[in-house]
């Protein structure tokens, strides 16, 4: 989805954060293919072991699945049954798309925020540690998942605003490429 000259500001500006998120938190990807490969030859080649090194993959790992969900939806890059959605007219899809932000996103992000609150701020109060001797900052990896819900609640705005225009006829829409069925 490529960014539109007749988008408003706001919608523009959530998609650059999203956008942003997104493109920075890849390159985790690769940093962590490198350390897992370091504990590899360590450990089998020398007979050394990092707990640390082997935490902090967990960590990245985490990272990059939480912190990429928001742009993994503005890409349209979560599990959907295509069988009617593309089919559908553009406003159709994007009632779709309106109706499933309005009943799925914003319900189950709130669930997680509100279930998940009270876990993160126990381990910020105990500064929460790593129980073998890993990285002493667990109360920032329990901090990943209401940052995973900021940033899905960002682009579940960006979502909303985007389907309206498009139902309203302010603005045209960029279907999904999606791979045809054999």
């Amino acid at each position: 989805m490529l960014a539109n000259a007749h988008e408003p500001r706001l919608l523009r500006w959530l998609d650059c954060v999203t956008e942003g998120v997104g493109r920075a938190i890849a390159w985790l990807v690769v940093i962590m293919m490198v350390v897992q490969f370091a504990i590899v030859v360590l450990r089998y080649i020398f007979g050394i072991n990092s707990i640390v090194m082997q935490e902090s993959v967990m960590y990245m790992h985490a990272a990059v699945f939480l912190l990429g969900a928001g742009w993994t939806l503005r890409h349209d890059g979560h599990v959907r049954v295509d069988i009617f959605y593309r089919k559908m007219s553009d406003k159709g899809r994007a009632w779709v798309d309106l109706l499933g932000t309005l009943f799925l996103l914003l319900p189950v992000a709130a669930f997680i925020a509100i279930s998940s609150f009270n876990y993160v701020a126990t381990s910020w109060a105990i500064m929460e540690r790593s129980g073998d001797g890993g990285i002493p900052a667990v109360f920032l990896l329990k901090s990943l998942i209401l940052a995973m819900v900021a940033l899905l609640l960002i682009q579940a705005v960006a979502q909303l605003i985007r389907q309206v225009l498009i139902i309203r006829g302010k603005l045209s829409s960029s279907a999904p490429v999606h791979e045809e069925m054999i």
